[in-house]
C-alpha cells in the first residue's frame, strides 16, 4: 500500500529484532520507540512488487501473517533492507518510513484489516496485533 511519508527530521538510536515476538523494535533520538510487527512491515513494503510504479497499480499483500524477518542489511545512511522469510528482501525502509509506520500504526493497521476484509481474504489467527 502506498504511503505519503513527510521527512521526520530524527534518526534511529536502536533497532532490534525480536523474534519470538515477531517485532521490531526501533528507538529514535527524539524519545520515540516503536514496536513494528513483522507482518506490518512487510505488508507495508514500499517496493514495486507491493505498490507498483505508479498509484493504483498496488497490490494488496495477504498470507503474510507467519513471516519472519531473517535479516537486516543497512542501506546508506537512510535506512534498511530487511530479508523477510518469504523470500522478499527489496524493499527499503528508511528512516522517515519507519517513523510514519510506527506514528500511524493503528489508522494504518486498521486500514490494511479493512483492505483484507473487503477482498474477502480471512485472516489467520495470530497473536499478535
Amino acid at each position: 500500500m502506498r504511503l505519503t511519508v513527510q521527512p521526520c527530521h530524527t534518526l534511529p538510536t536502536e533497532i532490534k529484532l525480536h523474534q519470538v515476538s515477531r517485532l521490531l523494535e526501533i528507538s529514535f533520538d527524539d524519545g520515540s520507540v516503536f514496536k513494528l510487527p513483522y507482518e506490518y512491515l512487510r505488508v507495508y513494503t514500499q517496493s514495486a512488487e507491493a505498490v507498483g510504479h505508479a498509484p493504483g497499480q498496488e497490490v494488496l499483500q495477504v498470507g503474510k501473517e507467519d513471516v519472519t524477518i531473517e535479516e537486516i542489511k543497512p542501506v546508506g545512511n537512510y535506512g534498511i533492507a530487511p530479508k523477510f522469510s518469504d523470500g522478499h528482501s527489496s524493499g527499503i525502509y528508511t528512516w522517515d518510513l519507519l517513523y510514519t509506520l510506527g506514528a500511524e500504526y493503528p489508522i494504518l493497521w486498521a486500514d490494511y484489516l479493512h483492505r483484507l476484509e473487503a477482498a474477502g481474504y480471512q485472516r489467520k489467527a495470530s497473536t499478535e496485533h
